[in-house]
């Protein structure tokens, strides 16, 4: 019997429904081996080789794999097809001591039939190449994350952490928000006229856009002084239409997903984290069961940055746009994409459904909500990646009136092509037909005061995005990267769930730019990036790229050890110590500010400092509701007397009862009133 080893127990299950009874498959519940949790674990005297353990919780596994290997004819590893997958096969290869003639190493994109079959007659050995980028990633990860923590715990406060890739991340969060407390806005006006033609009522928008054949930049008219005297100058003018263009657009569809554009993507869409996402696709590529089918892989391999598409797939993928929507929303050839991603690995393929003819609407009773969101939206994007474009007919309309010129467009949708599959936000405008010098009535003329908006801060999406564009981490990173920042409370998210950093995410990010600048730039991360790549490409060698990095870090590391002094982050309070009496003092922790005692460490008394709503709490009438936080930074409202009553909410208590249920209001994100009673539909 042959030993079949994947790293996780649904892929066995989907992998075995394809084999027979020649093969056994199990699984290494991921990494088997990794560098010791309370250590360094990596001997930077000699060659910086790193020293592994297998983890107490994979032991038991680890027992198992060994003994079904040595009744085995053949070990199979079969872990995913990235330097991940490739790194956790070394570690089973080594953790397992098999014999380089009794092992073979098979890739795969989806987990089919098809591909499992044509994996198995294809196998190689273990890329050691790939395997040393992944290795050398994650020593660099343990160095800097062991060796610079410390000196944060020891110069600003115990608990700290610091890593090659988050903190940059936080780096760019904290840039933009020092961006939009710089921002000043600046006031503008714009004009419009609501005009129709003679005969009609239906009104359209026209902007003006010039004055005295001189454009007039969005922000040239500065005042309201400017925009009256327009308005003034304008009174008993006739608008007359001097100019119609039409012309036919095309909308082309968007490329199939990557890791990155399906995060951003589910995160503009449906609201979901990349963990979530990365969650939900894990799931489907690794298989559910549907019905009598049994468990089946959905979509293609989620980690990857490639835009490539297999033939198969483009043919299967354009007889089903042919045959449901008809040859007119079909292409005559495939349409093919190139990536922009810095170091992306070609050789894989977007994602994918691994079966297009599974529709959506035909397995969504075997899926649950998220499941099928997420499988929805990879199925359209694909299928709408090899439909034609979609045909807009523009209108545009200039319209003078004394020595002004206004403007008006107006777009119909004249074929929806890909938007038939995957509807974007493209609205039509419609203008009334228009005539060359027809003069037009004037329903009003509207001046609208503005202001310059600061720059957005980050969503999930747009971080993501930007990682991307600077080439700083890959695919099965930026899941990670976003979890740490917000893990070690550098950051947390607001309301609108966009990024705004911490009082401490500002102070770590700081120290690191003035001592440990390469740290925290992007480019110096964007390079060391490149050379985890080049290392996979056979280009460098692994140790060189750690000890060129390692050395001027280390140097200066030790130096700044001396120098740097620890920072001051008490502040005196008039209030005293319930247990000792001695003073208290606000002090800033990992997750925000917190009363303590002075006379620590004799007395060691904390406590939160409490932030009242005013509202009673409506379980207990006892306590009252405060505000507080979660590990992550995330604001909620529960009873001051918890544990005894675990009353909470997660939007703002007001001070007033629902008139439908007496339940209390809240106030919700986006300032709504509505009754706090999930089962009362109430709303102010």
């Amino acid at each position: 019997m042959n030993l079949i080893i994947v790293e996780s127990p649904t892929k066995s299950k989907t992998i075995s429904k394809f084999l027979n009874e020649d093969y056994q498959i199990l699984s290494s519940y991921g990494h088997i081996r990794d560098l010791p949790k309370a250590e360094l674990g990596v001997d930077t005297e000699h060659g910086f080789k790193p020293r592994y353990v297998i983890p107490t919780k994979a032991r038991k596994t680890v027992k198992q794999l060994k003994d079904a290997a040595k009744k085995a004819k053949l070990v199979i590893l079969a872990t995913d097809e990235d330097r991940e997958g490739e790194a956790i096969a070394w570690h089973i290869l080594k953790a397992l001591s098999l014999d380089e003639k009794k092992y073979q190493r098979i890739v795969f994109h989806e987990i089919t039939k098809g591909a499992i079959e044509k994996a198995l007659k294809n196998p190689r050995k273990i890329d050691m190449d790939l395997v040393d980028a992944q290795q050398a990633r994650r020593i660099l990860d343990r160095l800097v994350g062991y060796e610079l923590s410390p000196f944060l715990w020891k110069k600003v406060v115990k608990g700290l952490s610091a890593g090659r890739v988050q903190s940059v991340a936080v780096r760019l969060i904290i840039d933009k928000e020092r961006e939009i407390q710089a921002f000043r806005p600046d006031e503008y006006w714009s004009i419009e006229a609501n005009l129709s033609k003679k005969d009609q009522k239906d009104e359209f928008a026209a902007r003006l856009i010039k004055q005295n054949d001189k454009a007039i930049s969005k922000l040239g008219l500065k005042t309201k002084d400017q925009a009256d005297k327009i308005l003034e100058d304008l009174k008993e003018a006739d608008y007359k239409v001097i100019d119609i263009t039409r012309k036919e657009v095309q909308r082309h569809p968007t490329p199939p997903f990557t890791t990155s554009t399906l995060q951003q993507e589910a995160a503009k869409k449906f609201g979901y984290s990349s963990k979530q996402t990365m969650r939900i696709a894990q799931q489907l590529y690794e298989g559910l069961k549907l019905g009598k089918k049994g468990s089946t892989g959905l979509i293609t391999y989620h980690r990857t940055d490639s835009l490539n598409l297999a033939s198969e797939s483009l043919t299967a993928v354009n007889k089903l746009i042919l045959d449901k929507f008809g040859k007119e929303y079909g292409l005559d050839a495939p349409r093919f994409y190139k990536t922009k991603s810095k170091g992306a690995q070609e050789a894989h393929e977007a994602i994918r459904p691994t079966q297009v003819n599974i529709q959506p609407a035909e397995i969504e009773k075997y899926l649950d909500k998220r499941q099928y969101k997420i499988y929805n939206l990879i199925w359209q994007r694909f299928v709408a990646c090899q439909m034609k474009p979609a045909v807009l007919d523009a209108t545009t309309a200039d319209i003078k009136a004394k020595n002004y010129l206004f403007r008006a467009n107006g777009s119909i949708i004249k074929f929806d092509g890909f938007l038939k599959v995957y509807p974007t936000k493209l609205k039509e405008n419609i203008l009334p037909a228009l005539t060359k010098n027809e003069i037009l009535k004037l329903i009003k003329l509207i001046s609208e005061q503005h202001f310059t908006q600061p720059p957005a801060r980050y969503t999930e999406a747009s971080l993501i995005k930007l990682l991307e564009e600077y080439g700083i981490g890959r695919p099965s990173t930026y899941a990670p990267i976003i979890s740490t920042i917000q893990d070690r409370g550098y950051t947390v998210k607001n309301e609108q769930k966009r990024f705004v950093p911490t009082e401490m995410g500002f102070i770590v990010t700081d120290i690191l730019k003035e001592h440990f600048s390469e740290i925290v730039d992007v480019k110096f991360t964007a390079y060391l990036e490149e050379d985890l790549d080049k290392i996979a490409d056979k280009k460098k060698k692994w140790v060189t790229i750690i000890k060129e990095f390692y050395k001027p870090f280390h140097e200066n590391l030790t130096k700044k050890y001396k120098e740097v002094e620890k920072k001051n982050l008490e502040e005196p309070t008039d209030k005293k110590c319930p247990k000792c009496g001695s003073p208290l003092v606000i002090k800033l922790g990992r997750f925000g500010k917190f009363y303590a005692c002075t006379a620590f460490p004799e007395c060691k008394h904390t406590a939160p400092i409490i932030i009242p709503t005013g509202v009673k709490c409506p379980k207990c009438q006892k306590g009252d509701l405060i505000e507080r936080r979660t590990k992550r930074g995330k604001i909620f409202y529960s009873c001051s007397r918890y544990p005894k009553c675990e009353f909470a909410l997660w939007d703002k208590p007001i001070n007033e009862t629902c008139p439908k249920c007496k339940s209390i209001l809240v106030q919700t994100k986006s300032n709504k009133i509505k009754c706090s009673d999930k089962e009362c539909d109430w709303e102010k």
